[in-house]
């Protein structure tokens, strides 16, 4: 049995780099001060940090015009898992500042104990949340538990 260590890296799929990335550059250097890792213009904007990265690229020339759907087969949204409420919080003013999309604001929820997380869009329409959850959250349900095999 192989136990991963996180997520690596995701990379996105957006319509235009360079639309897109002052979003990107806000959310991710300047709100969590993540270091650019390959900033080619028009093309390719990817940041590290927070044992993570996030890399935004163009779509295909016969896709640019296809709008996200997050009900298709692929990407639904992702997650960042924060350190409190607070950076919470600080995370949707940052956003909303920026003018991004809000979609909730920071509310309590009912997916783990103390769960409190915010919703916001890229400029695709790409949702992105910001999260804080004490301790393990719903890790601490199955860490005893045995494993079952899927299949």
């Amino acid at each position: 049995m192989i136990s991963p260590n996180g997520i690596a890296h995701i990379q996105l799929t957006v319509r235009d780099v360079a639309a897109s990335r002052p979003f990107y550059h806000r959310l991710l250097v300047e709100t969590f001060g993540m270091a650019i890792q390959y900033d080619v213009e028009g093309q390719i904007f990817y940041c590290i940090g927070a044992r993570a990265g996030v890399l935004i690229r163009n779509a295909a020339d016969q896709h640019k015009d296809t709008p996200f759907d997050q009900w298709r087969i692929g990407l639904h949204h992702f997650c960042f898992r924060l350190r409190s409420r607070e950076d919470v919080d600080a995370l949707h003013a940052s956003m909303a500042a920026f003018g991004a999309k809000i979609i909730r604001a920071p509310e309590d929820g009912a997916w783990a104990p103390g769960y409190y997380s915010t919703l916001f869009e890229d400029p695709d329409g790409i949702r992105i949340e910001g999260l804080f959850i004490p301790g393990a959250g719903n890790l601490d349900r199955i860490k005893d538990a045995p494993l079952t095999p899927v299949g």
